[in-house]
């Protein structure tokens, strides 16, 4: 509209492209297009030269699942008759990549645990006791957090064994047991299907148990027991960071292990904020199944991620509010009738952050100090530079930001160019100067080619010259004649006082 209105007023391709900075063509096309009764001419989107390619790249993106690299992509595509270069290819494969990411991304869901119902066991590698090396098997009730650690050397026996005496100590069976696809558990699988060992199938048919496997190469699903074998592999296993002396025989490594499950069990855990053992001789226990006399002969509380830019998180599919120093960070909520109480674990210990009323699914519960306050102007763009040029623009100083935000709101052509020359400009003149006269600029509305240097002369009351010829690159300028600027900077340098500069200051 500011390009019609100055045609209005000069009746001049070229005298409305002045006022308003653009080329002339673009006026003419303006008018031209309002003449005509036809819409306004827009930019329009030129293809890539990977168009064509596309579905190729995409079925390429599929089949890898996201791995193929880029210059796999564009050896194949050059095959195809592919003349781009390597540097598009990658450009356009980031995209895709990042689409099926986002597409195909792992979702998790919380596990809900229920009384009696899951242990999990697992493996970590234990110290060396007389130049034989051991391994620590690690139990954990996934309910009560009740965690069992025995040595022993993983054999299919005294895996029978550990598993027997983990049920005695519990005081009962659950109903499912989860571990790794261990040879001793699952022996191949078939079209992924596992298929177990018998030996395991004849014992957890003798303890009237069922024993699940996680996905292969998955820790993910038995996250808790994984957690348990590395607090019992940094607290049993001698190494510097610890400083723990190396046991002498079998039988300290077993006192040792003993002990740690003494002190884990009678403590509070930060998860469940209750100690295992009470929790398990209280709730868990009289819901587990008895142990069989003759042995074989062979939570409380979920956890949470918090999502990096959300302070939420989804409980019983409801969604509750933390505070958002915790984003990104592992909470834990447990919940009852009427509350939902959500605790973190820091550097002092369990830490209860947030306590809701329950509520119900698609109605959020939300605490206002949990989120910052929005920041002034918060619908404005933030000014970030993302290449050189745009760096030692801004590096002018404030007048040289207000500069660009109003020149980009009044649609300005030619952005760039004069940025550079301001810059320029500044290297002449001094970074002050220009950095005003960008202000005024902007204050005033000016975003011509001349506005800037007729400004700063005004403000300094004297024209500035240089001692070099400058050439004036015609092509920027919409006049014919040239010749009153060929004289332009032969003139001496004016010399400038300290008077002069305070004043100009001032």
């Amino acid at each position: 509209m500011e390009i019609l209105a100055a045609y209005d007023l000069t009746r001049s391709y070229r005298g409305a492209a002045e006022v308003c900075g653009v080329s002339h063509n673009t006026v003419r096309a303006y008018v031209k297009a309002r003449d005509e009764g036809a819409q306004v001419p827009v930019a329009r989107r030129r293809g890539r030269v990977t168009d064509p390619f596309l579905s190729q790249m995409t079925s390429l993106v599929e089949q890898s699942r996201g791995k193929i690299r880029g210059d796999v992509v564009h050896e194949k595509l050059v095959a195809l008759g592919y003349t781009g270069s390597i540097r598009t290819t990658r450009y356009v494969l980031a995209g895709l990549k990042s689409k099926y990411r986002a597409q195909n991304t792992r979702v998790h869901r919380p596990w809900s645990v229920e009384p009696g119902l899951w242990l999990q066991w697992d493996y970590g590698d234990g110290p060396v006791v007389d130049g034989a090396k051991t391994v620590l098997f690690v139990a954990w009730l996934a309910y009560s957090r009740f965690r069992i650690v025995i040595a022993f050397d993983k054999t299919m026996p005294s895996v029978f064994a550990a598993l027997d005496r983990s049920f005695r100590l519990l005081g009962g069976v659950p109903t499912y047991i989860l571990t790794d696809n261990e040879k001793t558990v699952t022996v191949e699988h078939v079209a992924g299907v596992p298929v177990r060992n018998p030996q395991i199938v004849a014992f957890a048919r003798h303890y009237s148990t069922a024993v699940h496997t996680c996905m292969p190469a998955d820790p993910a699903s038995k996250g808790g027991v994984e957690n348990a074998v590395k607090i019992a592999k940094a607290d049993l296993v001698p190494k510097e960071t610890n400083l723990l002396p190396e046991y002498g025989s079998f039988a300290e490594l077993e006192a040792a292990c003993e002990a740690f499950m003494e002190e884990v069990n009678s403590r509070v855990h930060r998860a469940t904020m209750e100690i295992p053992e009470d929790m398990l001789r209280v709730l868990e226990r009289p819901r587990l199944h008895p142990v069989p006399e003759t042995p074989v002969t062979a939570s409380f509380g979920q956890t949470r991620q918090v999502p990096p830019n959300m302070p939420m998180i989804t409980f019983e599919q409801s969604r509750y509010s933390v505070p958002h120093a915790l984003m990104g960070e592992m909470v834990w909520v447990r919940g009852t009738d009427t509350e939902v109480v959500i605790v973190h674990v820091g550097v002092t210990g369990p830490v209860e952050v947030a306590r809701h009323k329950v509520t119900l699914p698609g109605t959020p519960a939300i605490i206002d100090a949990h989120f910052p306050p929005a920041p002034a102007g918060a619908l404005e763009r933030v000014i970030r530079p993302t290449n050189k040029a745009e760096e030692e623009f801004l590096a002018l100083g404030a007048g040289a930001a207000l500069w660009l935000k109003e020149a980009a709101a009044a649609g300005t052509g030619k952005i760039r160019h004069k940025m550079e020359r301001a810059v320029t400009l500044a290297k002449v003149l001094g970074t002050d100067e220009v950095d005003k006269g960008l202000g005024s600029a902007a204050v005033h509305q000016r975003f011509t080619h001349e506005d800037l240097l007729s400004i700063i002369n005004t403000a300094g009351g004297k024209t500035h010259t240089t001692s070099t010829r400058t050439v004036t690159d015609q092509g920027q300028w919409l006049s014919q004649g040239t010749s009153g600027w060929a004289n332009f900077g032969t003139a001496a340098p004016a010399t400038t006082s300290d008077e002069d500069f305070e004043g100009a200051t001032e």
